[in-house]
């Protein structure tokens, strides 16, 4: 699934090239269940609602709320997209020779000619219309915690957060997306690793010292998948239909048997499974207190 950085990736190259632009025509192959309702409830009815609320809209900005997309219009309506597992939004004249790029569900064309298209293999995603007023109290993005890479997420505020789940697993913590916004699989394994916490350590077990070393390490490494474009293990393609370059910087995720390349480690990483995820670290510098 893509995560934070994925994301804002997506949101940060929409907004770059369709401010401006109107939409002139939507027409998508889902069959009507993958449309929600403000409540987020599938609606069989709701891409007919859709489809007539977005054609003539003008889109005025594109941002993201923990792993959501939303496109702002002129007619103060938000449209939302979860990209779930297997989705990504492409624009324009993208790589269409990438197999992971052909399975558009979702067209919405635009004035000059060019299209948002919504790639999704296994039809997971969710698109939506909101009022933007009040988007924010909907079932779709009430109770998210905050964004880590806000400037007002402190220490104090993630610890603060992360300790409402004293008993819980760290990793199970971090993947909690009414704790924090936006970290997965991917950028929980990578941030523990850098950390040199163990994915099962309970939180309320970790000194002060090694908690400002993950608040340090969760915002390090999301600031590196975004720099490095998004991480590509799967299927994630940015706007352009190209991979991102994150997994090339992976010290834990999927790195199962190789030597832990921690300057002075001589451990190996290994995997385990925690609360269903496959969970990667290593089995020295990370060991279980």
């Amino acid at each position: 699934m893509p995560e934070l950085p994925e994301v804002q990736t997506t949101a940060s190259g929409l907004d770059r090239v369709v401010r401006g632009l109107v939409i002139v025509d939507v027409w998508t192959s889902y069959n009507s269940t993958y449309f929600y309702g403000s409540d987020n409830i599938k609606d069989p009815t709701y891409f007919k609602t859709f489809k007539k609320k977005i054609k003539g809209a003008k889109i005025i900005s594109v941002s993201r709320r923990a792993k959501n997309v939303l496109i702002h219009l002129s007619t103060g309506k938000t449209i939302l997209i979860h990209m779930k597992m297997t989705g990504h939004v492409l624009y324009g004249d993208y790589n269409r020779e990438d197999p992971f790029n052909r399975h558009i569900r979702l067209i919405i064309k635009l004035s000059n000619g060019k299209s948002l298209e919504l790639c999704d293999m296994r039809k997971f995603a969710k698109v939506t219309l909101l009022d933007t007023e009040t988007m924010h109290e909907t079932d779709h993005l009430k109770g998210i915690g905050p964004e880590p890479l806000e400037k007002n997420f402190t220490f104090k505020v993630f610890k603060q957060r992360i300790l409402k789940k004293p008993y819980g697993k760290i990793k199970v913590v971090l993947l909690d997306q009414a704790i924090m916004a936006g970290i997965g699989n991917i950028y929980s394994d990578e941030s523990l690793w850098r950390a040199g916490i163990h994915p099962e350590q309970q939180v309320k077990t970790i000194p002060e010292k090694k908690l400002k070393g993950l608040y340090t390490a969760i915002r390090t490494t999301l600031l590196r998948g975004i720099n490095f474009g998004g991480d590509s293990m799967s299927d994630y393609r940015n706007i352009d239909g190209k991979p991102g370059k994150f997994q090339e910087q992976h010290r834990a995720y999927r790195k199962t048997g190789t030597m832990c390349s921690k300057k002075g480690c001589k451990g190996k990483i290994v995997r385990i499974v925690v609360a269903g995820r496959g969970t990667h670290f290593c089995d020295v510098h990370q060991r279980l207190n």
